[in-house]
């Protein structure tokens, strides 16, 4: 045995023993371990296998590959969210490193639309979407996820309600009046369709808990809490503007052309496969969903989701 490999023993050893394990153990198991493969660490048979499609037309699968991709980047940005949300006295530049992250795969998404609007032939979208009924993008658990970790509940409330809602109101209550909520329910008799008894049979309880843990480590919350010298970072700052404006203009937006191209295409303009008023729910004009609201002037929030899908100045 060299010099080197001692040394990288010695190493194990002392990285086992911190944790009362016997490293003699560990190293003979490696004898017996199996060769990694690119396949095997990706998973990619299984991943491949995920592909399940309802009918015989096959611009479904791009529907259903399109979907799982977007998950597999929600799944991306909650993971990069969660290391600013638990980073205690984090500072400015680790800030805007993981909203420099997170922003990159919403651009990925905001920029995607056209894998659908483009590669799907309308008459089979028109076709094979009723069988998906009350099925619906809505139905993203991980996207509420990012919501929720984005910013403060009050953002997230349907703006006709926002004023009867404070940070004492209960979880359940705050729960019932959030935006999302005018996409599957009748405010004036309470009732909800099937899309969203099915969604909150399956997650509300989660989501439950979730708005809650993310109650005072939002990023909105984590960056007023900031000292007013890391506030002000104009990278910082910067970063949190595009992050704003490309989830809930620029994606939304792209989303919403997207499905214009298909639901409004024919002489009856369709409805949503969940069955709501996809028009008023989705633009940002109507539910003005802003994350950082301090982060911009008043004439920005005033024309917010007006006119302005192409961008915006820094500061």
């Amino acid at each position: 045995m060299n010099e080197a490999q001692e040394k990288l023993v010695e190493r194990l050893a002392e990285k086992y023993k911190a944790i009362d394990q016997d490293v003699n153990i560990h190293m003979d198991g490696l004898v017996w371990a199996k060769q990694i493969t690119y396949w095997d660490y990706i998973q990619t048979e299984a991943l491949l296998g995920l592909q399940i499609q309802r009918t015989t037309l096959p611009d479904e699968m791009v529907f259903i590959m399109y979907h799982q991709i977007n998950e597999i980047l929600f799944k991306m940005i909650l993971w990069e969210m969660g290391q600013v949300a638990h980073s205690e006295n984090i500072a400015a530049p680790k800030f805007t490193k993981h909203l420099g992250r997170i922003s990159r795969y919403f651009d990925m998404l905001s920029n995607s639309f056209t894998i659908m609007g483009d590669g799907m032939d309308v008459d089979q979208y028109m076709k094979f979407r009723n069988t998906l009924t009350p099925a619906s993008g809505f139905q993203s658990a991980q996207y509420r996820l990012i919501e929720f970790g984005s910013t403060e509940l009050i953002n997230l409330i349907d703006f006709r309600f926002r004023a009867t809602i404070d940070r004492n109101t209960p979880y359940e209550h705050a729960f019932e009046h959030l935006y999302w909520q005018a996409a599957g329910k009748d405010h004036a008799t309470g009732k909800k369709n099937p899309l969203l008894q099915n969604f909150e049979n399956k997650y509300k309880h989660f989501f439950l808990g979730k708005m809650e843990e993310y109650n005072t480590i939002n990023l909105y919350t984590k960056y007023k809490t900031l000292p007013e010298n890391e506030k002000n970072n104009n990278d910082l700052v910067n970063a949190m503007r595009h992050y704003d404006h490309t989830v809930n203009i620029g994606w939304v937006m792209n989303h919403y052309n997207a499905a214009a191209k298909y639901l409004d295409s024919g002489p009856k303009k369709a409805e949503a496969t969940g069955g709501s008023d996809w028009h008023k729910y989705m633009h940002p004009k109507y539910q003005r969903r802003i994350f950082f609201p301090s982060l911009w002037s008043a004439e920005e929030l005033k024309n917010w989701g007006i006119d302005n899908l192409e961008g915006y100045k820094k500061v």
